[in-house]
């Protein structure tokens, strides 16, 4: 049976199209093979977390854009907001707070990273900004290949213009919300 696109890899091709890049040039910008994006487009592989923040940097745009391929909207005052997200990793799941708003340039994440669950990031456009705060468990946090610990109710920010990653090297699940200034 042939697999069908998912909602990220028509959203990536369509991304793609409207700036007119070939899969080489979409390649060359993100720093993904284009073999691995041909394969996202189509549906044929599930990126790791890593891959999409390589994408949304390529491409110059916000990482709940590229995974929702939505924008915050103003005055929405429903109660009920969808903040579930598919698992991008084994062993991680994205929550988005609050998609990419670009009156204030932000987006508000929640991360929970299941025991022994790693994710590396490349470093993000010069400026991007990351203020994390633990909300359950220990995390380990990589930056610039030196690992820092924070436990939950402590809180950190840092420049994301460099190669960071986030570990569990706890026994349970770590949670922690992450808000990212572009």
């Amino acid at each position: 049976m042939e697999n069908q696109p998912s909602s990220l890899g028509k959203g990536l091709r369509e991304l793609r199209q409207s700036r007119q890049w070939s899969l080489d040039q979409a390649a060359a910008k993100s720093g993904v093979s284009k073999a691995m994006l041909g394969q996202i487009e189509r549906g044929e592989s599930s990126p790791t977390l890593a891959t999409l923040w390589k994408i949304a940097t390529g491409f110059q745009i916000s990482f709940t854009h590229l995974i929702r391929g939505c924008f915050y909207q103003p005055n929405d005052l429903s109660s009920v907001r969808p903040v579930n997200e598919p698992k991008v990793t084994s062993g991680i799941d994205v929550r988005v707070h609050f998609p990419f708003d670009e009156t204030v340039n932000f987006e508000w994440l929640e991360l929970h990273l299941a025991p022994g669950a790693e994710s590396h990031s490349e470093p993000h456009q010069g400026g991007v900004t990351e203020r994390i705060l633990v909300i359950e468990g220990i995390l380990d946090l990589c930056l610039s290949g030196q690992w820092y610990q924070y436990s939950a109710g402590e809180t950190v920010s840092f420049n994301a213009d460099q190669p960071h990653g986030y570990r569990n090297s706890g026994l349970g699940v770590l949670v922690f919300q992450d808000v990212i200034h572009y």
